[in-house]
């Protein structure tokens, strides 16, 4: 990796999202081995409360709509009805069983990993190193001190609380600093700015937007599907 005295060329947006997705990736990962078990316990509860809840749903539009009950009052009956409070109540106690270990979990090992590998000799974790970036202090291309990648981290929740328009800092020029950057003092650069993007970052880019038009799609005919089973 070049260690060159002159200021390093800032990271470009897309450089830095992937290498930030590929690390997220890797901490999800590290995180689902280790609360596999609650996850496991979580998704069966959860899949059968919804699942009780969609018929209970389904059974009770179908004899409203029967009984010539008007659309405004549905939801009031629903509300009403003992049982199916009861299965909403489920639903949210297998979501809580089945993502708060897994999110307390994923929190720590993130703060682990990006303190850890930013403040180490590399100044990178293992995405931004695969892309040739690095984390150093805003003022020319020094390495920047453990407590600066610290609040660099926490920092990082200001970003996402800006819905995302702190990340978005990141793709304007000439800095390109996103948020947590500016507060920390630092700034993410490209050793490898005079090349193009690698083939398999651009793949994984690619498997991303696919994922996110393909997993909702499926999600809503898996919802269509379960209503009608219950309207069944």
């Amino acid at each position: 990796m070049s260690t060159a005295t002159t200021a390093a060329a800032p990271a470009g947006f897309w450089r830095r999202y992937a290498a930030w997705s590929l690390d997220v990736a890797i901490v999800a990962a590290v995180s689902t081995m280790l609360t596999w078990s609650r996850l496991l316990a979580g998704w069966r509860e959860t899949t059968a409360a919804m699942r009780q809840l969609s018929d209970l749903l389904g059974r009770a539009l179908a004899d409203a709509l029967l009984q010539g009950t008007q659309p405004a009052t549905l939801a009031e009956g629903f509300l009403a009805d003992p049982r199916i409070r009861a299965a909403a109540e489920a639903v949210q106690s297998g979501l809580a069983q089945l993502l708060l270990p897994w999110l307390l979990c994923t929190c720590v090992l993130a703060a682990l990993y990006f303190i850890g590998f930013e403040a180490s000799p590399w100044q990178a974790t293992l995405g931004k190193r695969a892309l040739h970036l690095r984390v150093v202090a805003s003022a020319g291309d020094a390495r920047a001190a453990p407590t600066r990648i610290a609040v660099r981290h926490v920092a990082g929740a200001l970003s996402w609380l800006t819905l995302n328009l702190g990340h978005m800092l990141a793709a304007v020029p000439p800095h390109k600093r996103a948020l947590h950057d500016y507060i920390a003092g630092s700034r993410v650069v490209d050793d490898a700015a005079d090349r193009p993007i690698a083939g398999w970052a651009r793949a994984w880019l690619a498997l991303q937007v696919a994922v996110g038009f393909l997993l909702p799609a499926w999600l809503l005919l898996r919802d269509v599907a379960a209503m009608q089973a219950g309207l069944g």
